[in-house]
């Protein structure tokens, strides 16, 4: 059975996708589509900021994408003397807060140590974080998308915990996401299931996927990465089949092994 996966390739360098394996593992054929391109912005205020990490209580990272940003800044090669010799040790002596092992694997490449991974969504971070942090303490720096949720913030301005956020990337829709989709359905036919990995993915491909699906999209499993993801697909009118216990490529594949037994 065929899964299609609305998400970029891990880098070829890391080995096969992780959520290709472990859906293989359960002997469904998963392909990936790219859905997102992503374009940096205001990389020079975000190094102006982490050189000085007095200022702040802490990092805040609940994308993959913001810590891309940090790596971009690192390529030069001043300011990544600057990082190795005695900022990434300075802000080491702070809390670094992330979502996801995705997330918190990158905060390592970059020689910090996360917390929180386990959290798996902004709501259970932003708990996570309340626990550890004081009121009107530093504020948190937290580089993030233009498109990012309320929720985190929403959360900590509530129990006075301050947040500095900078926007350091933009989500637009890969260029091409219409023509990759056609090809798929042409040449594999309708997917078992179909997973969308971001609020964004529901918005650039759920019409299309419909519409190549036609009168068969209700026997297309609909599956989402996280709650987040879940909520937009439900907010589109479409039922959902399946929700991953965490964002991670064991539970994602466990989760569309049992959606799909009655169909097996």
């Amino acid at each position: 059975m065929k899964v299609l996966l609305l998400k970029d390739p891990k880098d070829k360098d890391s080995g096969p996708d992780p959520y290709v394996k472990e859906l293989g593992s359960y002997s469904l054929e998963a392909t990936l589509i790219p859905v997102l391109s992503f374009e940096f912005s205001s990389l020079d205020s975000l190094f102006e900021k982490l050189s000085h990490p007095e200022c702040y209580g802490g990092l805040v990272f609940t994308s993959p994408r913001a810590l891309e940003a940090i790596k971009i800044c690192l390529k030069e090669k001043s300011k990544k003397e600057a990082w190795s010799k005695s900022l990434k040790q300075m802000w080491n002596i702070k809390p670094t807060y992330v979502v996801g092992k995705a997330t918190a694997s990158l905060v390592e490449e970059i020689g910090l140590i996360p917390q929180g991974e386990k959290a798996g969504n902004a709501e259970k971070l932003a708990e996570y974080i309340c626990s550890r942090e004081k009121p009107n303490s530093s504020a948190l720096l937290f580089p993030c998308g233009a498109l990012k949720r309320e929720v985190l913030p929403t959360v900590l301005r509530e129990k006075g915990i301050p947040l500095e956020s900078l926007t350091v990337y933009q989500t637009t829709q890969h260029p091409d996401l219409q023509q990759s989709l056609s090809s798929y359905f042409s040449q594999q036919g309708i997917p078992a299931s179909v997973v969308f990995f971001s609020p964004s993915g529901v918005k650039f491909c759920l019409q299309h996927i419909q519409k190549l699906s036609g009168d068969l999209i209700n026997q297309v499993k609909l599956a989402a990465i996280g709650p987040s993801t879940a909520e937009a697909l439900q907010g589109a009118g479409v039922a959902v089949s399946c929700t991953a216990g965490s964002p991670t490529p064991q539970d994602l594949a466990a989760a569309i092994h049992t959606a799909l037994l009655p169909a097996c």
